[in-house]
């Protein structure tokens, strides 16, 4: 059961995070949302709908869990699609609209997932999560699409310790990475060591670990969101098996995705 001080913790993180992307739209001129992103046929206006879209489905999940189950049951008719189906459907609101709805659903998921009581458990696209589990889900995702929106604009965000909950993330799927693959994921640990923003060192795993992975928290996040491709970061593997995982790192539930291109947007 997560400690509620961590809930609390991560969900005033992601109202951070929310409001970061936020200021990267807040003023654009409407002509301006349908700027491509580095994601391939995403606009910007796409990148804000898909947040819209799975905060709304988040909030579903803890408050009508059947019509989430019916959501989850449509979506597996058209598992390659169904995201950006609904991801296309946003993009066509209008700037001002779609903004106003994403501010709305950012609101009352972080007042639904506060109310939730202690060891709840809520619905997903696989296992059931915890509340500690669905707003670092939200915040990684948060953090990643808003990236992409920060590159479409040319925008350098600033990396701030929020990154820990997608190092974690990243971590921690390991295994689903190998799975959705169809490979079976090692049973040894690894073991890996990275720089926060402010010099601080993040450590997950055995420090004996055979396989291992270091470098900066910023470019392993943004290679286990697949927002850079494996020979554009400096991110160092000691072991063959820690070298496959970055090949095929996902933080992100779902079918594996492309990834991105080597020699991509230059940070």
């Amino acid at each position: 059961m997560a400690d509620p001080r961590e809930v609390r913790e991560v969900l005033a993180d992601l109202r951070a995070e929310g409001e970061e992307v936020d200021g990267l739209v807040a003023e654009l001129p409407p002509a301006q949302w349908g700027r491509a992103t580095p994601a391939a046929g995403w606009s910007i206006a796409h990148q804000i709908a898909h947040l819209l879209w799975t905060d709304e489905r988040a909030v579903q999940s803890a408050v009508d869990p059947e019509g989430f189950g019916r959501e989850v049951a449509a979506a597996m008719a058209s598992p390659e699609t169904f995201v950006d189906e609904a991801a296309e459907r946003g993009a066509g609101l209008a700037p001002a609209e779609l903004l106003a709805r994403w501010r709305a659903s950012r609101t009352e998921l972080l007042a639904v997932l506060a109310a939730q009581p202690a060891g709840a458990k809520l619905p997903w696209y696989g296992p059931l999560m915890s509340v500690a589990s669905v707003a670092t889900g939200r915040l990684m995702e948060t953090w990643a699409h808003g990236q992409d929106v920060a590159d479409a604009l040319g925008v350098r965000r600033v990396p701030t310790a929020r990154l820990r909950h997608v190092a974690r993330i990243g971590v921690r799927a390991r295994g689903y990475a190998y799975a959705v693959h169809g490979l079976t994921p090692p049973a040894e640990e690894f073991r890996v060591e990275l720089v926060g923003p402010g010099g601080e060192e993040w450590t997950f795993g055995p420090p004996g670990a055979a396989q291992r992975v270091s470098g900066t928290a910023l470019e392993f996040c943004l290679l286990v969101t697949q927002r850079v491709h494996r020979d554009d970061v400096s991110l160092v593997a000691v072991g063959p098996d820690a070298e496959r995982w970055l090949g095929i790192a996902q933080s992100f539930a779902g079918p594996a995705g492309p990834g991105r291109a080597p020699g991509g947007v230059r940070r």
